[in-house]
């Protein structure tokens, strides 16, 4: 008898249940070798009080390069967990809740990232929203020094810099995601596969500000400050208000309508008329005044000593198409965002969240507008709006 007849033989021998049997689990063992492996990994977008990233800087990575706080999903182990543990594992802050999902990434096995010695079968990242640390917290972050041997907040500019490209990517998906309260993004090889959400189709960054935590003073401008800037809060009907964003090779920065006092400006509020319909294409109507902040040195303005920023609220009556701005040649992006959220991109810490709930205030008291309930971040179409 040849093996072949043997094994027909012995096959044959055997109950219909057990043959069937046997041929299950082989099926099974086949299919679960044909499907695809990669390696699980989840990461959290944790920030300080003025929107500055935390990175983390590794021991043991031979590039250099920093990372999100987060690491290697175990075997058994769900993302949100694996990211919770790393956090307590890398910070020492145990108690730091996650929020949601702010972006899923998808890395291939061949993209250039990838140092080539290292065996990848590709990766699936999980990015949470990790909140803002106050400062008692950030003070409290303890590094396992042979992991990491230190921590930094850091602009978006200048994170992207220390981070693989990729990661950076990634970085600034998940965290505009989060700004522009628009849905995760989804994303492969550091790339959106669905709609480019206006944050990041104009790569627009926090703006942090050296002065920041300067007080709004509520009275009249003292008459020795001259008053250098008006900026204000510009609301349209549905009680957004309209930032700017200045396009540059590192980034669009988002400011407020207005800007510098020049002298042919009669008053502050012409030069925010003026500056609005420049930069913004705004039709402006009842300006306000909220108060002013002190600028003691007026670097930015030559070094001419202290003068004070004007802070208003005004109502937008119109929006006109994009046009190019007489000072830099080029357009900004126009967008639509709740005070909030401006106040977070503007990079104004605590004091913008209140001064952004004082310009609230004022409109509903003055013109009846709503409060803006939570909504992403809209771009201002380029053909301009016709406001009721």
């Amino acid at each position: 008898m040849t093996r072949s007849t043997e094994r027909q033989s012995m096959s044959s021998s055997l109950p219909p249940s057990a043959r069937v049997a046997s041929q299950s689990v082989l099926s099974a063992a086949q299919y679960a070798a044909t499907r695809h492996a990669v390696w699980l990994g989840a990461a959290a977008i944790i920030t300080d009080q003025v929107g500055r990233v935390l990175l983390v800087h590794p021991t043991y990575r031979e590039d250099d390069r920093w990372l999100l706080p987060g690491g290697v999903v175990e075997p058994g182990e769900h993302p949100h967990a694996a990211c919770q543990r790393e956090i307590t594992e890398e910070l020492g802050l145990a108690e730091l809740a996650l929020s949601g999902v702010l972006a899923v990434h998808s890395l291939s096995p061949h993209h250039p990232n990838i140092r080539p010695a290292a065996p990848f079968p590709g990766e699936i990242r999980y990015v949470f929203d990790g909140g803002t640390l106050t400062p008692d917290q950030a003070k409290a972050i303890r590094l396992p020094r042979e992991e990491l041997s230190e921590y930094a907040f850091l602009e978006t500019r200048h994170a992207v810099q220390r981070l693989r490209p990729v990661d950076g990517q990634i970085m600034l998906a998940a965290y505009r995601a989060r700004l522009g309260n628009t849905a995760t993004a989804h994303l492969a090889d550091g790339r959106h596969i669905l709609d480019v959400p206006a944050l990041d189709r104009h790569d627009v960054h926090v703006r942090y500000r050296p002065m920041w935590d300067s007080p709004l003073n509520r009275g009249p401008v003292p008459e020795r400050l001259p008053v250098q800037q008006a900026w204000a809060w510009c609301f349209v009907p549905d009680g957004r208000v309209v930032l700017v964003a200045d396009p540059g090779p590192r980034g669009a920065l988002p400011m407020l309508p207005g800007g510098t006092v020049e002298k042919a400006d009669t008053t502050p509020e012409a030069t925010l008329h003026r500056e609005a319909a420049e930069e913004a294409q705004l039709t402006l109507t009842d300006p306000v005044r909220l108060g002013w902040v002190l600028d003691e040195t007026g670097e930015v303005y030559g070094g001419v000593g202290p003068n004070a920023r004007l802070r208003l609220a005004a109502r937008v009556t119109g929006i006109g198409p994009a046009a190019v701005d007489p000072a830099t040649g080029r357009p900004f992006a126009r967008l639509l965002a709740t005070p909030a959220q401006a106040a977070a991109l503007l990079g104004w810490g605590p004091p913008g969240a209140r001064q952004a709930r004082l310009a609230t205030e004022t409109a509903r008291e003055r013109w009846g507008l709503p409060t803006a309930g939570p909504t992403a971040i809209e771009e201002v179409p380029a053909e301009g709006m016709h406001l009721s």
